[in-house]
């Protein structure tokens, strides 16, 4: 009797494109697909709706996640469960509702992600034809990363590259990603080959898109900023401490910002938003600073989110909102703020560069 696994093997080896049955298979063998890869893009996630129970959901499941908040359950899920997803879910969607696309009846981020991936699938396919399947999830709320890794692996995915969308890495962000990618991973009887993609936050291209994304926003105002603030998300001081390098990463995206700019020293302040809990985060805090900024006289000022991908509602509602009033009840005047760098050409570029370099080996 001849050995099954090379016969199937050499069965596999002989399939032809598409989908169809082995040609000296038994009857009962299941179909086999044409071999693929996988480009799943990755993005923290979206409420399904702005309402209570949706809301609820999706911070459930955001902050019951110990990459983000590490206190002991015995500790944060009673206030986790009693108060705060008590009235949370009221402020938050209250917040949602303000930048909510309710044409497409989704969140921003959502609408975003889903213009990258078809322009990310678009332009691989031109370079590699059929041979890699582009799809996206999200760390939490829908689609799920679990959902969509089952998806690729019915098409024939045998080899997965997992990109994380976040510039720079940190356990709360590109970390819990990966988690939720090997979860996914571990349900799959026919387990393929998987690679993750590394923080992006000095490549060459990225840099340039954010420099060109500044000039542009620039050659549209009638005088230059006396400053530009670049507010990265913020996290607790602590992780620093016990080796997240985010911190290090978001200053040398700034440094290298303000180099490809070709500005002077001092010309862009590094700030850190959406403080959350008792904890002292990275400083300075991005809705204090601009405040102090209009105080000094610096009364014209613009703001980018480098650490973002994608608008969302800590951009949209947080900076346009929150820190554009804290700047402008402290007598600032013209506040301007620079979008994401969303599905712009220049990101895509990057992000396909990105790809295509984590992809050596594997194509043909």
């Amino acid at each position: 009797m001849p050995d099954a696994k090379q016969g199937l093997a050499t069965a596999t080896a002989s399939v032809q494109p598409g989908q169809g049955r082995l040609s000296h298979a038994p009857a009962n063998h299941p179909m086999v697909r044409q071999a693929k890869i996988g480009v799943l893009l990755a993005n923290l996630g979206t409420p399904d709706n702005y309402d209570y129970w949706s809301m609820r959901r999706y911070l459930n499941e955001f902050l019951s996640d110990k990459r983000v908040v590490d206190y002991s359950s015995w500790l944060w899920q009673p206030l986790l469960q009693l108060i705060i997803l008590t009235k949370r879910p009221f402020s938050s969607g209250a917040n949602y509702k303000l930048i909510w696309n309710h044409e497409l009846n989704e969140s921003p981020l959502l609408t975003i992600t889903k213009a990258q991936t078809q322009k990310v699938a678009d332009g691989l396919k031109a370079r590699h034809g059929d041979d890699i399947m582009v799809d996206f999830c999200m760390r939490y709320g829908n689609p799920s990363t679990e959902s969509k890794v089952r998806a690729m692996v019915e098409a024939g995915c045998e080899k997965i590259l997992f990109f994380p969308l976040y510039p720079h890495y940190a356990g709360a962000t590109s970390a819990t990603a990966n988690d939720q990618f090997f979860r996914a991973l571990m349900k799959e009887k026919r387990q393929p080959a998987a690679r993750t993609v590394a923080e992006y936050f000095d490549h060459p291209l990225y840099i340039e898109a954010l420099a060109q994304s500044v000039e542009q926003a620039y050659a549209g105002l009638e005088a230059k900023p006396d400053m530009l603030v670049a507010s990265y998300h913020g996290m607790p001081q602590r992780y620093l401490m016990e080796g997240d390098p985010y911190h290090c990463q978001c200053a040398k995206t700034s440094r290298l910002l303000r180099e490809r700019l070709g500005w002077d020293k001092g010309s862009i302040d590094t700030t850190f938003q959406s403080v959350f809990g008792p904890e002292e985060w990275l400083k300075p805090y991005t809705v204090e600073h601009v405040a102090e900024l209009a105080k000094q006289g610096k009364k014209n000022i613009a703001i980018m989110a480098p650490a973002f991908s994608a608008d969302c509602i800590e951009t949209l509602e947080e900076i346009n909102g929150e820190i554009r009033e804290a700047f402008e009840h402290a007598g600032g005047e013209t506040f301007t703020y620079i979008p994401c760098l969303n599905d712009q050409d220049a990101h895509i570029s990057a992000l396909m560069a990105v790809i295509d370099e984590n992809l050596s080996g594997w194509l043909r």
